[in-house]
């Protein structure tokens, strides 16, 4: 398959950060199918990040970064949440490490690069999901904090009727707990066609010990179990799928809530949130690929191309000029000239846009004349950059999408003109 490295007919890349186990005494490195699936279903491609020491030192490497999903793994290091101890014991903290061996062995090269990658989305609005582990993730890399064993510091203070149990080994996929979902927030708008009337109730999986136990600020619960646990969560001044907008936490796993012995979801809208967030992925990618285009370079032939140096010579020189700020050499009237024909050259053009460009053709012959001119533009600079320090990452890229479509139309002009001054020559 023949390469193009036209970036609008590439698909749009989705970071998964993979989980290490141990299989036959060495390290493996995996990422759970059902999300792989999911994410190629609606239209990206999934690049696995290794769980690899050194690698969160390395995530240029995987741009263009169009999206992160963020799943499953062991415990995050309380010492990234937690300035001191929960006030477990060490036994009670010896116990959990028994009861949930499989999770308790802290990653840190793994903790490293998730935070480093939510970080990376909150400060440059990339879409993020992070489902379980990922969502904890998400809540620690905005200043929120968990439970290190939800068991010890929130179940046993409870009464019977609220307990809630959030980690079954023996019935390991098939567990199910109630959440209360949120009205108007996304997950609502997800399952509300399975809700009972005058319910808000759904059943979700569960694998877990851990969850939010302070939610950091910026967002808002979108479901909770019968023991107050937040089982969801989002930024509503940052979740826009159309506009490329997607910050969003889950502790269950929706893409696992499966009927028994089938591929068939529990709900219809259980695969929604990776819809919504490949949707949000897709419309990311456009917004930066239009804001990074670039013009096709013209195809000159050779003529043209050594019309083109001569032209270039002649703009370096007045350039040059203004740099030093001194008066023009006379000696180099004649390579100036060039410059000047090709702005003051005779092309259909708006009144407005032939007086700017003898405007410019005059700035080309006398030097100190451009210098004082370029002067006031000064001034005009410094309040549009005080302008557009107020707009919005929105309005920036409008800006930034119009003056991509001046430059081709430029371009297009200057091919124009440069094909009539052969054409002229040839004559």
């Amino acid at each position: 398959m023949a390469f193009n490295n036209d970036l609008s007919v590439i698909l749009p890349r989705v970071l998964i950060v993979s989980r290490r186990s141990v299989r036959k005494n060495k390290f493996v490195d995996f990422v759970g199918e059902y999300h792989l699936d999911l994410i190629v279903t609606y239209g990206a491609v999934p690049v696995i990040v290794p769980r690899v020491n050194g690698v969160h030192m390395l995530l240029d490497s995987f741009e263009p970064i169009h999206g992160v999903l963020l799943c499953e793994g062991e415990d995050i290091d309380p010492s990234l949440y937690e300035p001191e101890t929960s006030g477990l014991s060490p036994e009670e903290i010896e116990e959990i490490r028994r009861l949930h061996a499989s999770d308790t062995a802290v990653d840190k090269e793994k903790d490293s690069i998730e935070l480093r990658l939510a970080k990376l989305c909150l400060e440059r609005n990339i879409p993020y999901m992070g489902i379980c582990r990922g969502s904890q993730v998400l809540n620690v890399a905005c200043g929120g904090t968990l439970y290190q064993d939800i068991g010890k510091e929130l179940t046993r203070k409870l009464p019977e009727d609220q307990r809630v149990v959030h980690m079954d080994y023996d019935n390991y996929d098939g567990h199910r707990h109630f959440v209360k979902v949120v009205e108007n927030t996304p997950l609502h708008c997800w399952f509300k066609d399975s809700l009972e009337v005058g319910k808000m109730d759904i059943l979700v999986n569960s694998y877990h010990h851990q969850g939010v136990k302070r939610l950091a600020q910026r967002f808002v619960p979108m479901a909770f179990a019968p023991d107050g646990l937040i089982e969801g969560f989002y930024d509503p001044d940052a979740y826009n799928p159309e506009e490329g907008k997607f910050i969003m936490g889950l502790q269950f796993h929706p893409e696992r809530m499966r009927r028994p012995d089938s591929e068939e979801f529990d709900y219809p809208g259980c695969p929604s949130a990776y819809q919504e967030f490949v949707k949000a992925v897709l419309a990311y990618q456009k917004k930066l690929n239009i804001s990074t285009a670039l013009p096709k370079p013209l195809k000159l032939n050779k003529e043209m191309e050594n019309k083109r140096k001569i032209i270039v010579r002649s703009f370096s020189l007045a350039k040059n000029l203004y740099t030093a700020g001194i008066e023009m050499n006379p000696t180099k009237q004649s390579e100036l000239e060039a410059g000047a024909e090709f702005l003051e050259s005779n092309t259909a053009l708006s009144v407005q846009q032939e007086n700017r460009l003898k405007q410019m053709g005059a700035t080309v012959r006398n030097g100190s004349r451009y210098i004082e001119k370029l002067k006031l533009n000064e001034e005009r600079d410094r309040l549009a950059r005080n302008v557009m320090g107020k707009m919005s990452v929105e309005q920036l890229s409008d800006l930034m999408s119009f003056y991509h479509m001046m430059g081709q139309i430029c371009s297009e002009v200057l091919e124009r003109k440069l094909n009539g001054i052969v054409n002229d020559n040839a004559c």
